[in-house]
């Protein structure tokens, strides 16, 4: 009878929603809805919403459900649940599954109450939540069950979150509530102010990626973006360099420093030798941008390494807590451990 049931970890994320089943992801999609505002029609979700992105008229509207890590929206959240576990299930189960949802660390009861509350009304026969970092070291494959210090950094598209863990619990813990998003605003704002030019965050997304750096690399890139002039309302475009786009990042990237620096502030001394020894772990999409783990490194004294896949850490990480989920109970918010 267990076979038929599917265990499922989800990372419920800002940016992205990943889903982990039978030891590997087996979906991960854009975490946006499109929504038909006059009839308040859900029209389009995932990739497909993504598609549609600052590509469509005032009649609709294409929004993130979540915002800084918690839920915005919550019927378009439970309905986009919903889509997405039927999509890894099947329309038509005759058996629901055991659901691991993951949240930011921090959050209040209020918060974490609305996504055991969409998670079970998305179609779960049990859901429990786990925090981000824990679910994020585990995925990294770290040895948080001995009495060790281990450190990750979640660095997500709406919230950056830094924890030392020991004996498969959050020792000490901070956040943010900015991440990828609040990055490609600076880019937006800083190309505004420079150039005179408006360009899309999905723009800007992609200038981030390609060209862009958490500090100057030796060779600079550059890129052409396109965008509509701000006194001409006429398109234009413009040459960006990785040198700018540095520039533009400062900011959000210094409290991006601040979190991490919390942390160890934090963290009880016989935990912070050990944190020297074995460094931090980066995880989440943030972590992809290069240099972030030298600019970590430069700023607060602790080697920072990418983990192997850091988009899919807290996904995996929910997963393998939901398969041995008594180890790791007493670790999971009160909400979901009932």
């Amino acid at each position: 009878m267990a076979l038929l049931y599917k265990d499922i970890g989800i990372d419920l994320g800002t940016v992205n929603i990943l889903i982990y089943q039978g030891g590997e992801i087996v979906l991960h999609e854009p975490c946006l809805a499109a929504i038909e505002i006059d009839e308040q029609k859900l029209v389009a979700i995932g990739q497909e919403a993504r598609d549609m992105y600052g590509r469509v008229g005032e009649n609709i509207e294409v929004m993130r459900p979540l915002r800084d890590g918690v839920i915005a929206d919550y019927e378009v959240t439970e309905r986009m649940l919903s889509y997405f576990i039927a999509k890894v299930c099947g329309p038509l189960r005759l058996f629901k599954p055991r659901t691991m949802v993951s949240v930011p660390w921090g959050v209040t009861s209020v918060e974490s109450r609305a996504v055991h509350e969409a998670a079970m009304q998305a179609g779960s026969r049990e859901s429990f939540l786990i925090p981000e970092p824990l679910a994020g070291a585990i995925g990294a494959g770290l040895p948080i069950q001995t009495p060790t210090g281990n450190m990750v950094v979640d660095l997500g598209g709406g919230i950056t979150e830094a924890a030392v863990l020991s004996m498969n619990s959050v020792v000490a813990a901070n956040s943010a509530r900015l991440g990828g998003i609040k990055l490609d605003e600076a880019i937006v704002n800083y190309t505004r102010k420079k150039y005179g030019l408006v360009i899309g965050e999905p723009t800007a997304e992609e200038a981030k990626i390609r060209i862009g750096a958490a500090i100057m690399p030796e060779e600079d890139l550059t890129m052409e973006v396109q965008g509509r002039d701000q006194v001409t309302g006429l398109p234009r475009s413009v040459t960006l360099s990785t040198g700018e786009v540095v520039e533009a990042m400062q900011e959000p990237l210094t409290t991006i420093v601040g979190v991490v620096k919390g942390v160890l502030e934090k963290t009880p001394p016989e935990l912070a030798s050990d944190i020297i020894d074995r460094g931090m772990v980066l995880c989440g999409g943030v972590a992809l941008l290069r240099g972030i783990d030298k600019l970590l490194t430069k700023e607060t004294g602790v080697p920072a390494y990418l983990a192997e896949n850091p988009l899919a850490c807290v996904a995996l990480g929910a997963g393998r807590a939901l398969e041995q989920v008594e180890l790791y109970r007493r670790a999971l918010p009160a909400i979901s451990r009932a």
